[in-house]
């Protein structure tokens, strides 16, 4: 599946993250980020646009209704960030770790996210529209009444994860692994698994197989 990528300039003026406080409407804008500890901070409606981050931390910062379109996230820490009614579109989350993430009422469309932790992490609500995961861990994640459009996961840990109330109709699962999940009958139809996977899931769903 091909997805819009982050239109970002070459060239980038490094700036402080803190400097988002210096702006009325809580705004970066075209510029690169590295190495800033911002955690157990409280920004609502915030707007990151057509940048790169590296190297740094948010844990436990409120991006409550945020905006983010146009950026690279690469080797950073959000755990525990609030991402509660976000805007996400055309951005990239490499090798970040976003363990405990709450996405309730987010949408996303054009994002990508790759080697990254999202073990943990909450998406009650949200929308997903051309969503890539790749070699990334979800366990224990909670995709509560999600609509899943173009949603790909690529040898994704999804252990526990939890998609009730949400189909996975067109959605691949056949390269992911899991020990158990959570889904209904209704919420598989359509849904790609491996035969090994179908087993998984028949014996989950109280199906008993005899040979």
């Amino acid at each position: 599946m091909k997805i819009d990528l982050p239109k970002i300039p070459i060239e980038l003026p490094e700036k402080r993250f803190h400097d988002i406080f210096h702006d009325e409407y809580f705004e970066l804008d075209t510029c690169l980020i590295l190495d800033t500890t911002f955690d157990n901070e409280n920004v609502n409606r915030a707007h990151l646009l057509k940048m790169k981050i590296r190297n740094s931390r948010f844990n436990n910062t409120d991006f409550s209704d945020i905006d983010v379109t146009d950026v690279i996230f690469e080797n950073c820490d959000l755990s525990n960030v609030i991402f509660r009614n976000a805007s996400i579109h055309r951005t990239e989350f490499k090798n970040c770790k976003l363990v405990g993430c709450d996405f309730t009422d987010s949408r996303m469309g054009n994002v990508q996210f790759e080697n990254s932790l999202l073990n943990l992490a909450g998406f009650g609500n949200a929308k997903l529209e051309k969503v890539i995961l790749t070699e990334s861990s979800l366990a224990n994640t909670d995709f509560y009444d999600c609509v899943l459009k173009k949603i790909e996961f690529n040898q994704c840990n999804l252990n526990e994860a939890s998609f009730e109330q949400t189909s996975l109709k067109g959605i691949d699962l056949s390269t992911s692994t899991f020990e158990t999940l959570t889904v209904s009958i209704e919420g598989l139809q359509g849904c790609k698994v491996s035969s090994y996977q179908a087993m998984q899931l028949a014996t989950l769903l109280g199906v008993i197989i005899t040979d």
